[in-house]
């Protein structure tokens, strides 16, 4: 394996079991995410996306195969993940809820406060600290997910449809942001979404799933530079591979349906 890959998946499958039988999630998947990159993961409703990420979170252990993470700092946590709903603890403050992760892991309150206040600013939230998250939009709630994330200092980021219970103005800004938080730190990130477009947007790399049992169907280079804009959207070159995706993906889309039957 290359010094560089951060997350090495071999031959993985998963298989649960639903009451008398048995549900392959996912089979034969073999993926690698190099350090820094941007990894997007598309495919139909069960195709087995959210196992895949839970698998390397260390959420779930394979049925066979291998999961591996790549540590370049031995005490960092390996992972974190954001949800597509925030999960914040609502007796929390804002800033609590961010300098979470960091006290677990024994830093100093200072020190915590000092990551969770830069976390927040990064993500506009800076004057959010002292609030509850009664008191904030279903957008704000979200980014205070990822800043909290973020505060974990994790090797990897997993981001399991952060932006999918969102309307679609606010999710277009925060797809923004994402795209600026990649541009100042190019963390490495596997981000599971139903939305090509925002694959597009967003990625090194898109990954496309069978319907289930979930294969890796095929995976698409993006040539876009990572100080690509807004304004990539309006481009022709944009247009064609969101396309040339989803022409991809309209088979699998059409089997998970009629897996789900009547």
């Amino acid at each position: 394996m290359s010094d560089s890959v951060k997350v090495h998946l071999e031959g993985v499958s998963k298989t649960f079991s639903s009451g008398s039988r048995e549900v392959t999630a996912l089979e034969d998947v073999s993926l690698e995410v190099g350090e820094g990159e941007f990894v997007s993961i598309v495919g139909p409703s069960g195709c087995g996306k959210s196992t895949l990420l839970r698998l390397v979170a260390g959420l779930h252990e394979p049925s066979s195969g291998t999961v591996e993470i790549r540590s370049s700092r031995p005490g960092r946590p390996k992972t974190a993940m954001v949800f597509q709903e925030h999960a914040l603890f609502p007796w929390l403050s804002v800033r609590d809820n961010v300098m979470f992760g960091p006290r677990n892991r024994k830093v100093s309150k200072r020190e915590a406060t000092e990551i969770a206040d830069e976390q927040l600013g990064r993500l506009g939230l800076a004057r959010f600290g002292d609030f509850y998250p009664h008191q904030l939009s279903g957008g704000m709630k979200q980014r205070v997910g990822i800043a909290r994330a973020l505060a974990q200092d994790s090797e990897i980021l997993l981001m399991d449809e952060p932006l999918g219970a969102l309307d679609a103005q606010t999710r277009t800004l925060l797809q923004e942001q994402i795209l600026e938080l990649r541009q100042q730190s190019q963390p490495t990130v596997l981000y599971i979404t139903h939305a090509i477009d925002e694959a597009v947007f967003l990625s090194d790399r898109v990954v496309l799933m069978s319907a289930r049992p979930g294969r890796i169907r095929e995976v698409i280079e993006l040539d876009f530079p990572l100080s690509r804009g807004p304004e990539l959207r309006g481009t022709k070159e944009f247009a064609a591979l969101s396309q040339g995706i989803w022409e991809h993906l309209r088979d699998e889309v059409q089997a998970a349906m009629a897996l789900e039957g009547p």
